[in-house]
C-alpha cells in the first residue's frame, strides 16, 4: 500500500467516525434520522430536512456539524488537503452510508428518501 492510500484510509476511518450515532439535547442522531426530522448532505455536513425543525434538532444539527467541522479542519491540516476536498469525501462516504429510508440531499437536488 503506497503512502497516498495509506492516507486516503486513515482519511475514510476517521470520517467514518464522525458518522457514528451522537446524542445531544435527549435526541439522538440516528432517531431523528429515523424520524425523518435530518438527513445527510453531499458536503458533508448533517441538515434538517424541514425549514421548521424544533429547537432541539436544530440544536443537534449544529452541535454534529461544529464537531464535524472540527474533524474536517484536523484531517485536512494533518493531510496536506483542502476542507472542501474532506468535506466532499466525507459527504459522498455518509450518502453511501445512509440507510434505506432515511432522508439524503444529493449536490444535484433537494432532500428525498434513500
Amino acid at each position: 500500500m503506497t503512502a497516498a492510500m495509506t492516507s486516503h484510509a486513515k482519511i475514510l476511518l476517521l470520517i467514518g467516525v464522525l458518522c457514528a450515532p451522537l446524542t445531544a439535547w435527549g435526541i439522538t442522531l440516528d432517531a431523528a434520522k429515523q424520524q425523518g426530522q435530518v438527513g445527510e448532505q453531499a458536503n458533508g455536513y448533517l441538515g434538517s430536512v424541514t425549514g421548521a425543525a424544533n429547537a432541539e434538532v436544530r440544536a443537534l444539527v449544529k452541535d454534529v456539524n461544529a464537531k464535524r467541522r472540527a474533524k474536517y479542519q484536523q484531517i485536512a491540516t494533518k493531510n496536506g488537503i483542502s476542507m472542501a476536498d474532506v468535506e466532499a469525501l466525507a459527504g459522498q462516504k455518509a450518502l453511501d452510508r445512509t440507510a434505506a429510508g432515511n432522508y439524503i440531499k444529493p449536490a444535484t437536488g433537494g432532500w428525498r428518501k434513500k
